[in-house]
This record gives structure tokens, sequence and C-alpha cells, in this order.
């Protein structure tokens, strides 16, 4: 039996209130339902950014555990922006997203998204990075992708799947998608392996 028919007899919980990702595991086939709970993004300084992106995704986890039942699955997710080792997060102004679009511009910087899955009485985590290249870009190219997307809810104030990532970016080595907030490829097999394993 495929992992897609196995998950329709459980509870597979999207912990996230990302539209991107709910549209992603949608195209992979899966049966979810959504399920957000908010939770403040925190992590110790001390940590290596793949460490960050494992430690926000457990974190989201918590509120969950006490609430999952026998036959639920969670997923959660945080996908972070990194540049010479500092964590670029969401814009708060059009000024904060010039600022790190600026950054990006012109070079290289990694995505890492990290992902959980959660059960009643198991986890796994692991995490996914994507080098990605931007091509130069000019001062107004950048602003008329800030004013017309407005990508303020999205780490390192870009989205690869709008204009920017049509026209501004190079190339990238590693998963597409997991620049655009979950790395379908090592989902499903990581889930095929939990569910294997678990139910």
């Amino acid at each position: 039996m495929m992992i897609i028919d196995r998950l329709k007899s459980l509870d597979l919980i999207l912990g996230s209130q990302s539209p991107r990702r709910k549209a992603l595991l949608e195209s992979v086939g899966f049966t979810f339902r959504v399920w957000a709970i908010p939770t403040e993004e925190q992590y110790p300084s001390t940590l290596s950014p793949e460490e960050i992106a494992r430690f926000l995704c457990r974190q989201k986890a918590e509120p969950f555990k006490p609430q999952l039942e026998e036959n639920s699955i969670l997923i959660t997710a945080d996908t972070i922006v990194v540049k010479d080792d500092l964590i670029l997060n969401k814009a708060a102004t059009p000024g904060d997203a010039f600022d790190m679009l600026s950054m990006l511009n012109g070079r290289s910087h990694e995505v890492i998204t990290g992902v959980c899955i959660t059960s009643s009485q198991h986890q796994i985590c692991f995490h996914e990075t994507t080098r990605v290249f931007f091509n130069p870009m000019s001062n107004n190219e950048m602003n008329y992708y800030i004013n017309q997307y407005k990508p303020f809810d999205k780490a390192g104030a870009y989205g690869i799947q709008e204009w920017i990532g049509m026209t501004g970016v190079q190339k990238i080595e590693g998963c597409y998608y997991n620049v655009v907030g979950l790395p379908l490829a090592a989902l499903y097999k990581q889930m095929k392996s939990f569910v294997k394993e678990h139910f």
C-alpha cells in the first residue's frame, strides 16, 4: 500500500498557517488537516544554523503533543535564510526587505528547512539545505519586487516562486521545494519510514 493511501486512515496534521506549505503538501497527494498553534520563534544563540532550523520545528510541535491522538501524525516546519552565518528573518518594513535583498544581491546564500514528524509516542526531526544564487539586481528591480509582492511574511524577504525567483535567481543547488518551504522528497521518504515503523 502506498503511503498516500495509508495516510487516509490516519489523522495527518499540518501544524502551519503557511499557504505555501499547505499547497506543497496537497501537491504530493497527502490527505491532511491544518491546525496551527502560534509559537514564539526564539532559539539559543549558540546553535548552528542547521540546529536552529531543527530547534524551531521541534518548538512548534511542543504545544500539540498533549493533544495528539494515537492515530495522529503532526508535521511542523521552519525555514531560515542564512547569509555568512547571519540568520535573515522576516522583514518588518520595506526598508528591512531592501536591506536583506541587498545582502543577497549577486551572491549565494543558504536556505535551511527543519522538519519534525511527531506522533503521540515518537518524533523525528531532519533538515534540508539548498544553496541559492542570485543574479545582480538593480535597486529599481528590488524595490519593484518589494512594492508589488510585499514579501514581509517570508524569511530573507523573498519567495522563490514569485517574480524575483523567476527573474533574479541564477541557479540553485539542492531541492527547489525546500526554498518554497517544505523539502518534499525528503519529507515523503521520512513519512514512509515513520508510518511503517510506528503505525
